[in-house]
């Protein structure tokens, strides 16, 4: 078996640092790269794109409301068309830094509060979809299967990328439960077994108690989670354990 592991990577901004980024590259084989809307900025966006070369992980953009001061975790209203033009300018800048070092822009994911609000907005979920599908409609488009962005997508025959989220809560919907930010560490032991069943049985156990199933395409480690470098390592050794062999996905 094969998995993907991503990270949301180049969140840091100025003088401000965010995340474990070099540590962390060295578990996944995915980074999900800040677009400079809800954090990073050029240099950061550079530096992320050139460790990611240098531990041959793949590169996707990481899009998010303008909102670098709630750290894109507020919900905004913005205009579709907004979105899909902000998008598109986030995707741009990642993919010139990706030229500069010979990589190619593997893939699409919304940041925080725009995740979540598209997973239940049509309206908003095609924005982005169309934006994806004009400029470059080989890209992975990630986000949960239980959203109306995944079964938009596969409407619209994107590739979409069904997403576990290693360190957050799922409620009985299959939906993570939002949180602006995690405070406490988590059991790395207990978490990579969860991934491991995950991705092998395709069930979570929602905070209910209630058993959900679900597509797992690739596994989400926050890298600003408490603990996360130590997280990751338990989840790749884990998974090796099991025969899991952790790559990218590469484009459709």
């Amino acid at each position: 078996m094969r998995i993907d592991l991503n990270c949301d990577m180049g969140e840091s901004f100025g003088p401000y640092t965010m995340g474990h980024d070099a540590e962390m590259m060295n578990y996944i084989s995915s980074a999900n790269v800040a677009g400079g809307f809800h954090a990073g900025d050029p240099h950061v966006m550079r530096e992320t794109v050139r460790l990611a070369k240098e531990h041959g992980v793949a590169v996707g953009v990481h899009s998010g409301y303008q909102d670098l001061v709630g750290f894109g975790r507020r919900e905004i209203d913005v205009a579709p068309e907004e979105i899909h033009d902000e998008l598109i300018y986030q995707l741009g800048a990642l993919r010139e830094f990706a030229r500069y070092y010979g990589m190619e822009v593997q893939h699409v994911k919304p940041h925080g509060a725009l995740y979540m609000v598209a997973a239940k907005d049509e309206e908003l979920s095609r924005a982005i979809i169309e934006a994806i599908q004009k400029v470059d409609p080989g890209l992975l488009l990630f986000c949960m299967q239980a959203s109306v962005t995944y079964d938009l997508a596969k409407e619209m025959g994107q590739p979409v990328v069904g997403e576990f989220f290693a360190d957050r809560g799922y409620d009985d919907e299959g939906q993570i439960i939002f949180t602006r930010a995690v405070t406490e560490e988590l059991e790395p032991e207990e978490v990579g077994d969860r991934v491991v069943r995950a991705v092998t049985e395709g069930k979570v156990v929602a905070d209910s108690g209630k058993e959900v199933d679900m597509v797992c395409d690739s596994v989400c480690v926050h890298g600003d989670t408490p603990g996360a470098v130590k997280l990751a390592e338990a989840i790749a050794r884990k998974l090796n354990e099991n025969d899991i062999e952790i790559r990218p996905l590469g484009r459709a």
